[in-house]
């Protein structure tokens, strides 16, 4: 049974010292923390909004054609040199001897790597496409909604066991637990692996390695909060995968908004210049460092919540150091990761009659006493959510 006091009439109070302000939602709406939308750094973007105006003529950005001199031939100079910039600043990819492909998000840039890597030749059956459970939700269905002849979605990569071709999605910090992740298929067959990186940023987890994987894809949207401008993008290091994800690209949607790539390069290069200017420049208009202990100081309130209710558990994370912060660092992931307590069955369902909508470990591919819980909504959101949590009791 659930006992909830949604509206409260002071903060709340937690063991570990937190304090929840008080809720403006109203006692019959839903908290929606099931979407990954990632708008909690808006508040960041408020501040340096007059750096960051871009200003576009009508007669500016009309061909399809960026740079005809690049192999990614719709991708915009300024677009390139900021992303190279952003990862010379953070540290957490090697970039040097390998070829950068854009594309309209890092959805689009999976379809096109399963492209990619799949056997061209019409006598191989389907590549098996697998990640390790819980995976990301949406793998599944973005595999299978192509039909294709090429690919087919395979399940749980650590309980794949076909000598058979195969494509292994590794989400690494991982979407929806959190945790760091390496391949984990054990086959007689040798694979090809995606390295899907759209967490490795500093302020969610601590930058421990620059890595250097022949696949690395990144997404402008959890990496700024900026998910609208439809930007990812991938380093590849062999060339003829790039030609093919650039291929499958030109035929999906004929290259990426270079309204968008524009508007991209001058937040990057915002961020990158207070990196580059830090002597003159307060920590709050360092975007790594402000949104970092954003999510440090939501995940302290999310953990006094948690604790207070007696309803569920949290994945734990350890502490490494960050080369970027130059310091000891824990985890702070832009999800959270629920298991309920015995006598739970559905997560999903229990957080429902608290007018909390989440994501159900079915999803995930894992058993429904886990849930996925956004810790990247609107302020107001995450109020609502930890007082409905505080106050959630089991009887």
């Amino acid at each position: 049974m659930v006992v909830s006091t949604i509206n409260g009439t002071s903060p709340l109070s937690h063991s570990n010292g937190t304090t929840i302000p008080l809720s403006t939602f109203s006692r019959n709406s839903f908290v929606n923390v099931e979407k990954g939308d990632p708008v909690a750094f808006r508040p960041y973007w408020e501040k340096v909004r007059d750096e960051c105006t871009v200003e576009i003529k009508g007669d500016e950005w009309m061909s399809y054609l960026g740079d005809t001199n690049n192999l990614c031939w719709y991708m915009v100079p300024q677009m390139r040199d900021a992303i190279l910039r952003l990862h010379n600043v953070v540290g957490n990819a090697v970039t040097k001897d390998k070829f950068l492909v854009l594309g309209t998000g890092s959805s689009q840039l999976f379809q096109a790597l399963l492209y990619a890597l799949s056997p061209s030749e019409s006598s191989h059956r389907p590549i098996n496409v697998v990640a390790a459970a819980p995976y990301y939700s949406e793998y599944k269905d973005a595999t299978d909604i192509l039909q294709s002849r090429l690919f087919q979605w395979t399940g749980d990569a650590a309980l794949y066991d076909k000598d058979e071709p195969y494509i292994e999605v590794v989400t690494s910090p991982n979407n929806p637990d959190g945790t760091l992740r390496v391949p984990v298929v054990n086959s007689g067959v040798e694979g090809k692996i995606i390295y899907d990186l759209a967490y490795y940023w500093p302020q969610y987890t601590p930058i421990t390695d620059q890595l250097d994987h022949d696949v690395m894809v990144f997404t402008f949207s959890k990496c700024t909060g900026h998910a609208g401008s439809r930007i990812g993008w991938a380093f590849v290091k062999d060339i003829e995968v790039a030609k093919k994800m650039i291929r499958f690209v030109q035929l999906n949607s004929i290259g990426v908004s270079r309204e968008s790539q524009i508007r991209a390069a001058k937040m990057i290069g915002v961020i990158c210049d207070g990196y580059k200017n830090l002597k003159s420049i307060e920590s709050d208009h360092l975007f790594f460092d402000y949104s970092k202990r954003l999510m440090k100081e939501r995940w302290e309130k999310f953990k006094g919540a948690i604790e207070k209710s007696k309803v569920f558990t949290l994945t734990k994370y350890p502490t490494s150091y960050c080369h970027f912060n130059k310091d000891l660092s824990e985890q702070y992931p832009a999800f959270a990761w629920l298991k309920c307590l015995e006598g739970i069955k559905d997560g999903e369902s229990y957080l429902e009659k608290l007018k909390i909508r989440t994501r159900g470990g079915g999803r995930f591919g894992v058993d429904a006493k886990y849930v996925r819980v956004s810790m990247i909504g609107t302020e107001d959101e995450f109020i609502e959510l930890c007082t409905r949590l505080s106050n959630a009791k089991r009887e």
